[in-house]
């Protein structure tokens, strides 16, 4: 099997940390393995397979000989370096938000839309994590009873900050429990035992640049602009695994039955819905998990042909590292390469 030189920018991120446990965890090709980043990284220290890897700054001549590169840095660093790699012949995974938009860039979430794979001219964007959770959920009810409006409110984890997000939890509930103050620096308010609807910047709707990634990548990824979607995004102190309560409307009639049977067969699906027998997802069983997992399937008796859905994933994950290598996986099964 031919194997691959693989650069990850970001690589002593979260995310970055996660794309290298991924790839040596599902054996993805790899030739080489280059772990890049910002210059305050440059000589940290990675494991991949076994060896200890030395992470390098991140430059436009880093991309030389690279065949894939994985970009989970941010949007400004994607927006600089991006180009640099296509230009020297990568093609890129990108995880910021910098091209999920263009029209020219496939968003794709391999479960519900591979087939834009295909038609990349050297970027390929990784949606949102809250998105691709809810529509790797959503697609198999969409393609049986047509969604015609979807309503979302997130519990997004700490994790999806960042490295930072997740020591200041841990550093803010000590203080609390010992009594003093907590002090607040990744978000505007502390998040030990706390509650902030407030996610990315707010515009002059109300709306936050979270919420509105949820509405327009969904119409995006699942191709149909008439899908009515609002969202609510909020950030709780739980340090991985994003959680959303999501309300859907269909055209055709769809019972609580119907839809277990239906998610139960979908891939990248796992239903846990007993919950006289107190089973349904947590973001705490998540955790290290690649599924999708859903529960609390019920109808919504207010309208004609509505249901609630408790769908919960490791936003780490399935929600950014997984879904990446897996658009990589896709390329290398079809020769896209």
């Amino acid at each position: 099997m031919k194997k691959y030189s693989i650069a990850i920018v970001g690589a002593t991120g979260a995310v970055g940390q996660t794309m290298l446990k991924v790839l040596e965890e599902r054996d993805f090709p790899v030739k080489s393995i280059l772990p890049l980043a910002s210059s305050r990284s440059n000589g940290h220290i990675v494991t991949f397979r076994g060896e200890k890897i030395k992470v390098q700054e991140a430059t436009p001549s880093s991309f030389d000989g690279i065949d894939i590169a994985l970009f989970s840095a941010g949007k400004s660093v994607s927006l600089e370096l991006v180009p640099e790699a296509v230009k020297r012949g990568a093609i890129v995974i990108d995880n910021s938000n910098a091209f999920r938009m263009s029209p020219e860039v496939p968003l794709v979430v391999p479960e519900v839309n591979p087939d834009h794979i295909k038609n990349h001219k050297g970027v390929i964007a990784n949606p949102n994590c809250s998105t691709i959770q809810m529509v790797v959920a959503l697609k198999p009810l969409h393609d049986v009873a047509k969604i015609k409006r979807v309503v979302v409110s997130t519990y997004q984890a700490v994790s999806g900050t960042g490295l930072d997000a997740i020591e200041e939890l841990k550093q803010q509930l000590k203080l609390i429990l010992n009594g003093e103050d907590p002090v607040a620096n990744v978000y505007p308010y502390p998040i030990a035992f706390n509650v902030l609807p407030h996610i990315d910047v707010f515009d002059d709707t109300g709306y936050s640049q979270e919420e509105w990634k949820m509405v327009n990548e969904t119409r995006k990824i699942m191709d149909d602009d008439n899908i009515a979607i609002t969202a609510t995004t909020v950030r709780v102190p739980v340090l991985n695994g994003h959680a959303e309560s999501v309300n859907i409307e269909t055209e055709a009639k769809l019972t609580a039955d119907m839809a277990r049977e239906i998610l139960s067969k979908a891939p990248g699906v796992k239903v846990v819905d007993e919950p006289k027998s107190k089973r349904y997802p947590l973001p705490g069983d998540v955790s290290g998990r690649d599924e999708v997992f859903v529960g609390r399937i019920r109808e919504d008796f207010s309208i004609k042909n509505g249901l609630n859905l408790w769908i919960v994933a490791d936003n780490l994950r399935k929600g950014a590292a997984l879904n990446a290598v897996q658009i990589a996986e896709n390329m290398v099964e079809n020769d896209m390469i």
